[in-house]
This record gives structure tokens, C-alpha cells and sequence, in this order.
């Protein structure tokens, strides 16, 4: 495999591994998340499962989480 980078396309990272935990009704159109083998964590739009993906370290993924369960991230919300 290539060098692992933000931007990269999804396809090219994996075909199977990935997975919706923020789904909803928003007519298909979900963030899925890949735990990579080394802690990383990739994000991609599902309507464009070939598209970019973003990499996430294992910690900044940890505080983004913990961050958006204390609040932090109600900003974001309509």
C-alpha cells in the first residue's frame, strides 16, 4: 500500500472495514468510520465511498469524541 494520507481516496485505503455508527435518517448520506491496524482512524462520506478520506490519529479521534460527549462540539448542531 501506498504512504497513508489525509485527501486520500477512501477506495484506495480499503474496500471492507468500514463502518456507519453515525447513521441516521438523512437519506443515506452518512459518515463512516475504518479503525485502521496501527489506531488511526479514517473518515469518509458514504454517498461517495471512492472520495476523500480524513486520518485521524487514535488520540485526536479520543478527544474529539470525549469533546463532542461533553458538549464542545453543540456548535456544530442546527
Amino acid at each position: 500500500m501506498e504512504r497513508i494520507y489525509n485527501g486520500m481516496p477512501a477506495g484506495e485505503l480499503a474496500d471492507e472495514g468500514w463502518r456507519k455508527p453515525w447513521s441516521g435518517g438523512n437519506g443515506g448520506s452518512c459518515v463512516e468510520a475504518l479503525r485502521m491496524d496501527d489506531g488511526r482512524v479514517a473518515l469518509r462520506q458514504s454517498a461517495d465511498p471512492d472520495g476523500p478520506c480524513l486520518i485521524y490519529t487514535g488520540s485526536e479521534m479520543m478527544s474529539f469524541i470525549q469533546g463532542a460527549k461533553a458538549g464542545q462540539a453543540d456548535f456544530l448542531l442546527p
